[in-house]
């Protein structure tokens, strides 16, 4: 029997490309572990589905859309606590006054949010219009648009005339709890305590290197640097203990009431070495 290769032997990981999600996979390019390749949001749920991958930063929406096995690697997150400036809708009119909302779909926990802030929220039922995340197109075919990731971050919607609703800090505001947008999950055994622990390090790596990252990714713009560096050290916590669990599953539950999922009020983990 021939023994499998370097490369058949290391794990399978597919992570986010937004800046969001550098601090979680800090120095795993040299991993001899880990194989990593990045992708928008969804598309890493549709690889970790058809079974291309073995771990994946998902959307958490995923979680309840994929095999019920799927277990999720404990206290590792992206998620906020409060304004998180990269997951936003954007609107010249009032929330109540909304019909229709143009929906990017690259990340499908935030279109879920929407849906639940529109009810929940703003009281309202609007038509949901799926699009590129492009705010002028957006606007001009629906009274909102829903963008995120670096995109939003960066963008000027003043020049649209537009105001700016955070949806972190809608959810916060409303429920008092944080939100989690992403984490890792992947279907059970495909990593050990080791593996676990391994990707606590990177994580705290990047954390502890933000100015860093930051620097890597805007060498020379400075201006972006500035807004970069605050945005991963206080928008985003990358930590799922309780108050981010039960924020999840507050998620759940309304996404589950508005028939978005099924939710049976468990959550699966890898076992970690504590």
């Amino acid at each position: 029997m021939t023994a499998p290769t370097p490369e058949q032997t290391r794990i399978r990981i597919g992570a986010v490309g937004y800046l969001n999600a550098r601090p979680l996979v800090y120095g795993l390019e040299h991993s001899t572990r880990f194989s990593v390749r990045q992708d928008v949001p969804a598309r890493c749920a549709e690889l970790l589905h058809a079974d291309e991958i073995d771990l994946g930063l998902i959307p958490s929406i995923e979680y309840l859309r994929g095999p019920r096995s799927y277990a999720i690697v404990p206290d590792l997150a992206v998620a906020s606590r409060g304004p998180v400036a990269s997951v936003a809708l954007y609107t010249r009119k009032e929330p109540r006054d909304i019909r229709s909302i143009a929906l990017d779909t690259t990340s499908r926990t935030s279109v879920a949010l929407t849906q639940v802030a529109a009810r929940h929220a703003f009281r309202i039922e609007p038509t949901l219009i799926p699009m590129a995340p492009d705010l002028p197109s957006m606007l001009a075919s629906a009274d909102a648009a829903l963008i995120i990731g670096d995109r939003a971050l960066f963008l000027d919607h003043g020049a649209e005339g537009a105001r700016k609703i955070d949806l972190g800090e809608l959810w916060t505001d409303a429920t008092g709890l944080p939100f989690v947008y992403a984490f890792w999950a992947g279907r059970p055994r495909v990593i050990g305590p080791d593996d676990v622990t391994a990707l606590w390090r990177a994580r705290d790596a990047g954390v502890a290197n933000v100015g860093v990252l930051a620097a890597r990714c805007f060498p020379d713009d400075e201006a972006r640097r500035a807004i970069v560096e605050p945005y991963l050290r206080n928008n985003i916590c990358y930590a799922l203990g309780a108050a981010e669990i039960e924020g999840l599953t507050t998620f759940y539950r309304y996404a589950a009431e508005l028939g978005l999922v099924n939710f049976d009020g468990e959550l699966r983990f890898h076992h970690a070495d504590l």
